[in-house]
C-alpha cells in the first residue's frame, strides 16, 4: 500500500515524540486519500492530536509516538481501500481512526499473534466491500464468520443490522446458503398488521424497510427483486414461523427486543442444518406493552455461556452514523440513569 515509510528518531529528551514520513506510490490515490483541501488529514490531526503535512505523494506525521503510529495505520488502511477501487468518506476516516487506536489490542486470527498493522475485518459482496469501523464491529464481523448463532446488541447507529444483512448477502452470493430469511416483530407505533392495507407482504414491508435498504446496498436492485419473487429472499413474519425448520438459510431477526419470551424461544428453535441465525436488537428501546418481558433480554440471560451462541455488545463508541447520534444516545442514557437515581431516592 505505502511504498515507503520512514521513522525518524526524536531529539534526546523527547523520546515519546516521533516523525514519520509516508510515501505513496500513486499520486492520484494519494490526493483522494488526503481529501478535498486535505480535509481527511485535518480529521486525523483533530482526532489524534498530531501534526500532518502533505507534499505531493508524501505525508509527514509529527507528534506523540503512539498517536503518530495510529495515524500511520489509519492512512495505510484508507489507502488500501482506495487501491481496491472504492471511495472513502468522513465515516471511513473516523472508522479507520477508531480501528487504528484499537489495533494494538487486537489479535490476528487465526494465529493469535499480536499485530502492529491494522487489519479490519471485512464483508465483500459483488456490489461493495464493507470494513469494520470499530473494535466491536470487527468482533461482530468475525463472529458472523465463525458462529451459527450471533446476537448483535446495542444502540441505534452501530451497524448491527446493516452488517447482518451484508453478511447474509455475502453467504448467498457465495452459495453457502440457499436463501435469506428476514423477520422483525411488528409492534412499532402501536399498529397491528390486521389494521394495515394490502396483502401480507404489503403489511410487513414497512417494518422491514431498514433490512430492504441494506439489501439494496449489497446487491443490484434487479437481483433483489428477482430473489424476492423467487422466494430466495423471504419475508417471514415472526407469527408465522412456528412449526418451520429453517435449513440452508441465513436468518435475521431484527428489533428482537420487541419479541416476547415465547416468540424468541420459538424463533431460536427454528435453526436448521447448515443455517446461520443473526439476532439484533437494543434492550433500551423496548416497545412492548407495560409489564411484558422482552424475549431478547431473557434470551441473553439464559444463553450466556452457551457454546455456539456468541453475544457482541455495542456501545455509544461504536456509533457510525452522524456524530450527533452518539451524543443523543449518551444524553438519553444519562437521563435514564438520573431518573432511576431519583426514583430510588424517593423510595
Amino acid at each position: 500500500m505505502v511504498a515507503n515509510a520512514d521513522l525518524k528518531q526524536a531529539p534526546s529528551g523527547a523520546s515519546d515524540m516521533a516523525h514519520i514520513v509516508l510515501t505513496f506510490d500513486n499520486n492520484k490515490l494519494a490526493s483522494a486519500l488526503y481529501g478535498q483541501f486535505d480535509e481527511n488529514l485535518a480529521r486525523l490531526e483533530q482526532k489524534l492530536g498530531v501534526d500532518i503535512r502533505s507534499r505531493g505523494n508524501q505525508v509527514a506525521i509529527k507528534g506523540n509516538a503512539g498517536a503518530a503510529e495510529q495515524a500511520q495505520r489509519a492512512l495505510d488502511h484508507l489507502y488500501g481501500i482506495l487501491q481496491k477501487g472504492a471511495n472513502i468518506a468522513q465515516s471511513d476516516v473516523d472508522g479507520a481512526i477508531r480501528m487504528a487506536i484499537a489495533a494494538d489490542d487486537q489479535l490476528t486470527l487465526p494465529t493469535l499473534e499480536r499485530k502492529g498493522k491494522m487489519a479490519a475485518a471485512q464483508i465483500a459482496t459483488r456490489k461493495r466491500t464493507i470494513y469494520a469501523r470499530s473494535l466491536n464491529q470487527d468482533a461482530y464481523m468475525r463472529a458472523l464468520e465463525r458462529s451459527e448463532l450471533v446476537f448483535g446488541i446495542g444502540p441505534a447507529g452501530t451497524g448491527k443490522t446493516y452488517l447482518a444483512v451484508a453478511h447474509a448477502a455475502m453467504l448467498l452470493e457465495r452459495g453457502m446458503v440457499e436463501r435469506i430469511i428476514l423477520s422483525r416483530p411488528a409492534v412499532e407505533a402501536g399498529e397491528r398488521l390486521g389494521f394495515l392495507p394490502g396483502d401480507m407482504k404489503e403489511k410487513v414491508d414497512p417494518y422491514l424497510r431498514p433490512l430492504y435498504d441494506a439489501l439494496y446496498d449489497m446487491m443490484p436492485a434487479d437481483k433483489v427483486e428477482r430473489a424476492l419473487t423467487a422466494g430466495v429472499i423471504e419475508i417471514a413474519p415472526l407469527a408465522f414461523m412456528r412449526g418451520r425448520t429453517l435449513a440452508h438459510s441465513a436468518v435475521i431477526l431484527d428489533e428482537a427486543q420487541n419479541t416476547t419470551p415465547m416468540q424468541m424461544k420459538m424463533f431460536l428453535t427454528r435453526l436448521g442444518e447448515n443455517s446461520r441465525m443473526i439476532v439484533t436488537g437494543d434492550p433500551t428501546q423496548i416497545d412492548l406493552p407495560p409489564q411484558t418481558k422482552s424475549g431478547l433480554v431473557e434470551a441473553l440471560r439464559i444463553l450466556d455461556g452457551v457454546s455456539g451462541a456468541v453475544i457482541v455488545r455495542f456501545g455509544d463508541v461504536d456509533i457510525v452514523r452522524h456524530p450527533l447520534v452518539a451524543e443523543i444516545v449518551r444524553a438519553y442514557d444519562r437521563d435514564a440513569k438520573l431518573s432511576r437515581g431519583l426514583g430510588a431516592g424517593e423510595n
